[in-house]
């Protein structure tokens, strides 16, 4: 595709001040799209914020639970392409909280396609889903045709989100794709009970990681900057509406033990600090990955990066931040 591809297109993105979400937001500027950015809470320490990304995007203050304010949004600002990243995105608070959780991740999922149902403006819409959406399969790693089976509270209201995007497109014909990643790492993050960044704030501090599960666990880990190329890359091949209702993978197809991670990160540090492994996680998947082929073959997709280059810009990153916050 050429460079031009997003100049003057009117996007619309939910959850623009999450860690994809302002890495998307701050890409799609540069490629001079017109931006307009659902934002529900102001969070000052966050990427969007730091950057100053409010600044150069049109910003509609809410959340995706209220249908009339999205449907507004995007009827407004005649909006031709939506990415729909926001969602309550960790297992933790999910298990804590599961009826928020399902109102953000899958009412917040229908208002979204029901409104850009009702708007003829809306050529590609782009759901963010997630490798939790498979829930727990004997077989690995997961395939677009493996069966969503989620059966704890994130799990479950990612397959239900999921579930529903197909709906909308085998009914109503909406233009819709659907995207399965792993666990997103990167610069921006500030979910500090997330592995990566609680694992690098923990050492920047002098203080032994902290790992949840026993540290066996099995994940895949995708670095932000290629899942932002892959988000891109779908968007503008949804031109061909064979792609519509399609679900694909992405994934470095490289997956790692929690241990691993911890253990990568500490050497890249320069650390020989032990973790403290609790082993008190619960209704967590234990081992879970992806193949990427369906991706690779449709779409002439692969993550551009390794992982260790990902953790190295990851670390470089947070050291400055924490050095300055």
């Amino acid at each position: 595709m050429k460079e031009t591809y997003w100049e003057d297109r009117p996007v619309f993105i939910t959850g623009c001040t999450g860690l994809l979400g302002s890495w998307l937001t701050q890409s799609l500027i540069d490629r001079g799209a017109m931006v307009v950015g659902l934002v529900r809470d102001n969070t000052p320490k966050s990427l969007f914020f730091q950057s100053g990304l409010d600044k150069h995007i049109t910003t509609v203050r809410g959340e995706i639970e209220d249908y009339a304010l999205v449907e507004r949004a995007i009827n407004e600002y005649e909006i031709e392409s939506v990415f729909h990243l926001g969602a309550q995105t960790i297992v933790t608070i999910a298990n804590r909280s599961p009826l928020a959780t399902f109102r953000s991740n899958i009412q917040g999922t229908w208002n979204i396609l029901e409104a850009c149902r009702q708007i003829p403006t809306v050529k590609r819409i782009v759901m963010a889903s997630s490798d939790k959406a498979y829930g727990d399969q004997e077989h690995l790693p997961y395939d677009e045709d493996t069966p969503l089976e989620g059966r704890h509270p994130y799990d479950v209201s990612k397959s239900c989100a999921d579930l529903i995007c197909r709906s909308y497109f085998e009914t109503y014909g909406l233009p819709v794709c659907v995207t399965r990643c792993g666990n997103l790492f990167g610069a921006g993050d500030l979910n500090f009970n997330r592995l990566v960044p609680g694992t690098i704030r923990s050492l920047y501090r002098g203080e032994r990681p902290v790992i949840r599960s026993s540290g066996t666990f099995l994940r895949d880990y995708f670095y932000v900057n290629d899942a932002v190329n892959a988000y891109l890359h779908l968007a503008e091949k949804m031109d061909k509406k064979k792609l519509h209702g399609e679900a694909f993978n992405f994934s470095m197809e490289s997956p790692k033990t929690v241990l691993e991670v911890v253990i990568t990160i500490s050497a890249l540090m320069g650390s020989n600090l032990e973790p403290v492994i609790l082993n008190t996680a619960i209704n967590e998947i234990k081992d879970q990955y992806l193949s990427a082929k369906k991706a690779r073959d449709l779409l002439k997709w692969s993550a551009g990066h390794s992982f260790e280059d990902g953790l190295k810009a990851t670390i470089d990153w947070y050291k400055n931040f924490l050095e300055h916050s």
